[in-house]
C-alpha cells in the first residue's frame, strides 16, 4: 500500500519566549524551577539552527554493526529587530548598577533560560518548541549611520541548548501535524511555562485560556 503525504510549507517564524531559571543553592541548573514571568516578544526575523555533534560508527566481525550519534548542544542563530536591554544584560552576565551605570566584559557566570520558539505552516500548521536549558553565547551590536530611508538594523543573539535532563533531551515540541498533537493546546498554553515533561503538557493542556496580555499595565 502507498499512503502519500503532502506536508505543509513552512510560512514564518512566529514569537520567541523566554523563561529564567531559578538555580540551586548552589547556582547550578534546577530542572524543577523557573521565575513566574515568562517573556514573550514578536522581534524575530529569522532563527537558524545548528546540532553540536559527531557519529560514531561501531565495527564488528568486519561490517558495520550501529551508528552512534551524539548530540552534545543545539546552537541557534536569532535574528532580531530588538531585545529587550535590561534581559539581554541579564543573559550576558552583565552588572547592572543601582546608580544607573552598568559594567559589562568582565568573566561572568551567565543564567540559564528556557528559550521557546515557533514555526508557522501555510494552512495553519504550528509547531511550537522549548529549549528549557539554554544560555546566551554571544551578540552582535552593530549600528550604522541614518540614511534618507529607514532600514532596519537587526542584531543577532546565539543561544545555546544543552541536555536539560540525565536522558539528554535538549528540546520538547508538540507539531500539530502529527498525530499525537494534543486536543485544545493553545499557544499561550504552551508557553505559559517551560514544558519538560509529559506532566507539565498535561497540566497545560488543563489550564483555562486567557487573553493575551490582559492583565499588563492593569488592561
Amino acid at each position: 500500500m502507498i499512503k502519500t503525504k503532502r506536508p505543509m510549507l513552512v510560512e514564518t517564524v512566529g514569537a520567541l519566549y523566554y523563561n529564567f531559571n531559578v538555580p540551586t543553592d548552589i547556582g547550578e541548573y534546577n530542572p524543577n524551577t523557573y521565575e513566574e514571568e515568562v517573556i514573550k516578544s514578536n522581534i524575530v526575523k529569522s532563527i537558524g539552527t545548528t546540532e553540536n555533534g559527531e557519529s560514531t560508527t561501531v565495527r564488528a566481525s568486519g561490517e558495520d554493526y550501529e551508528t552512534v550519534n551524539q548530540n552534545e548542544s543545539v546552537d541557534m542563530s536569532v535574528e532580531v529587530i530588538a531585545i529587550d536591554p535590561g534581559d539581554l544584560a541579564r543573559m550576558r552576565g552583565d552588572i547592572v548598577g543601582k546608580t544607573g551605570l552598568n559594567r559589562s566584559g568582565r568573566t561572568a557566570t551567565r543564567p540559564f533560560f528556557a528559550f521557546g520558539k515557533v514555526k508557522k505552516m501555510l494552512g495553519g500548521g504550528v509547531e511550537y518548541a522549548w529549549y528549557p536549558k539554554c544560555q546566551l553565547i554571544e551578540n552582535t551590536d552593530d549600528i550604522a549611520t541614518k540614511e534618507e530611508n529607514f532600514s532596519e538594523q537587526n542584531s543577532t543573539v546565539t543561544i545555546r541548548a544543552y541536555s536539560y535532563n540525565s536522558n539528554g533531551d535538549k528540546k520538547t515540541y508538540v507539531n500539530s501535524e502529527m498525530e499525537n498533537y494534543p486536543d485544545g493546546l493553545t499557544e499561550e498554553k504552551f508557553f505559559s511555562k517551560p514544558i519538560l515533561t509529559d506532566e507539565d503538557l498535561d497540566n497545560a493542556c488543563k489550564e483555562t485560556e486567557t487573553v493575551e496580555d490582559e492583565n499588563i499595565e492593569g488592561a
